[in-house]
């Protein structure tokens, strides 16, 4: 294993670190928007680079790209306040002075990390967590930590029902006695599926020994890791990942404005957001016309930086008028514009008030935001205000380009689109409740027999589908055949032949 003292490693930058990265010109031969470094570098970064340029060449030339590298805390503080992509009022001192690079993400708050070690003569952690972030980015973590995003891992998992369709779905299966018996998914299947999105559970087990260009070298063995989900567990404790939406290491707030990123994860069948956007009329325009747009400006002006939005415009980012005038402020809680909950189990609600659906508890004791009959679980969600409150906000991004009367047009449809999807829903459930009252399925599990994987269908897959179609101004294909209006009608009909084909051979048994 090599070992080098830390002043050792500060010596060998002379010879080691690129010219980009000294902060006092540009580094040659390369495209200036590839390496746009500028700002000076602690030497502590310096040490990093000057390994990590020769180890890890992506990670080191995606850093000089970045913001991060270009700018120190201290400049970015200076900016008039609607510029800024900063929201601490004052940055440490010994951040504020450099641009922020290797050393100052990932040396951050040593004594809550498990993952921290001793590498090349410094602590540092294998992870950046939000609460790292929060020393320049506070009121985005702040936000961010509260949204049903950051929870994302125990809204799933901790939920018994969520639960139950996670392990039925994913889950290796065995045929026992003739019955087929559902085993818990591996932690390597869950990384890559529900948690790839949702977010695993970084632990670290020990040190591991690996090789690497520079010889072998102690790290932390962590388990569930990689993963990039929006609401991991990192081993600080905290919950979520910024690199969900700002990927290492250019942590670019373009990338993170375009629909690609969203796309990710909200895809059909159960969350078709990117598919229905690209089919809309908003899609079109930015698949034709996005490359020339402005995805970087601070704040984003409607009309003169895009002209029609992507998914950060609706949900998240600050948008103003070409004249100055704030129409949505910056939010990092996606939820927050948000008035009714199109997914869930089973009908659309109200948002809940807290980002943690784990405490929700309905009528019938069950954690879910409502009852079977559709009654909602009130206490736990947003009120006629709230909703009230927020949708004038969400109107305000439309009114940004559309007039009133075409605005409220398309808000009135929703609401219909909301009504008519929860009643096959209803019509579905119905249908349901008697198959199990009847006995021809069993409901210890509301998800592995096949009526039940039809009405999961009905609510996950293809209301799902129009649901999202009609609230992303259109996209004829998923509300008609694609997943739309056509299956969540032929579903029903299926699932009301499979209940009369079942009782019929229930009947002709007990006949014999």
């Amino acid at each position: 294993m090599i070992r080098l003292h830390r002043t050792a490693v500060v010596i060998l930058i002379a010879l080691l670190l690129p010219v980009a990265a000294t902060g006092s010109e540009k580094k040659k031969g390369h495209d200036k928007k590839t390496d746009q470094q500028t700002a000076r570098l602690s030497p502590q970064t310096q040490a990093c680079i000057g390994c990590h340029t020769s180890v890890t060449p992506g990670i080191v030339h995606d850093w000089l790209s970045s913001r991060h590298s270009a700018t120190t805390p201290a400049e970015a503080l200076k900016r008039p306040s609607l510029q800024r992509r900063i929201s601490a009022a004052a940055v440490d001192s010994s951040l504020s002075e450099y641009a922020v690079g290797c050393y100052e993400c990932h040396s951050r708050n040593p004594e809550r990390h498990r993952d921290n070690f001793e590498h090349m003569g410094f602590r540092i952690n294998v992870v950046v967590s939000p609460h790292d972030c929060s020393a320049c980015h506070p009121e985005e973590v702040a936000q961010f930590s509260g949204s049903k995003k950051a929870n994302a891992i125990a809204n799933l998992m901790s939920n018994p029902v969520y639960h139950a369709l996670v392990r039925t779905t994913t889950g290796v299966k065995k045929i026992e006695k003739g019955v087929i018996v559902s085993e818990e998914p591996s932690a390597d299947t869950l990384r890559e599926t529900c948690l790839g999105c949702h977010g695993t559970d970084v632990a670290v087990r020990g040190m591991k020994k690996v090789s690497t260009k520079m010889g072998e070298i102690s790290v932390p063995d962590l388990a569930n890791w990689p993963n990039q989900g929006v609401g991991r567990k990192n081993p600080d404790g905290t919950l979520g990942a910024c690199t969900a939406c700002h990927p290492r290491h250019g942590f670019s707030i373009e990338v993170a404005r375009k629909p690609y990123t969203c796309g990710q994860c909200h895809h059909e069948p159960d969350v078709p957001a990117w598919n229905v956007y690209e089919e809309s009329k908003h899609g079109n325009i930015y698949s034709s016309k996005g490359k020339d747009w402005s995805f970087n400006s601070v704040p984003w002006v409607v009309g003169a930086d895009f002209k029609a939005p992507t998914c950060s415009s609706c949900h998240n980012s600050l948008l103003v008028s070409p004249a100055g005038d704030v129409i949505a402020e910056r939010t990092h809680d996606f939820g927050a514009r948000l008035w009714v909950r199109l997914f869930g189990l089973i009908y659309s609600h109200a948002q809940p008030k807290s980002g943690d659906t784990t405490i929700i508890r309905n009528r019938d004791g069950l954690p879910l935001p409502t009852t079977f009959s559709g009654e909602p679980a009130s206490s736990f969600l947003i009120d006629g205000q709230e909703q009230d409150r927020r949708q004038k906000t969400m109107k305000a991004v439309c009114n940004g380009c559309h007039s009133s009367d075409w605005v409220n047009g398309h808000f009135l449809k929703l609401d219909s689109t909301l009504k008519e999807t929860d009643a096959m829903i209803r019509a579905a459930t119905v249908l349901m409740a008697d198959a199990w009252e009847k006995g021809v399925e069993d409901k210890t599990n509301p998800f592995d027999e096949s009526i039940e994987k039809l009405w999961t269908k009905q609510w996950l897959f293809y209301s799902n589908s129009i649901r999202y179609a009609s609230a992303m101004t259109g996209a004829p294909d998923y509300t008609s055949f694609k997943l739309g209006w056509w299956e969540l009608s032929d579903n029903l009909q299926r699932m009301k032949d499979a209940i009369e084909a079942k009782e019929r051979m229930r009947l002709l048994r007990q006949a014999r």
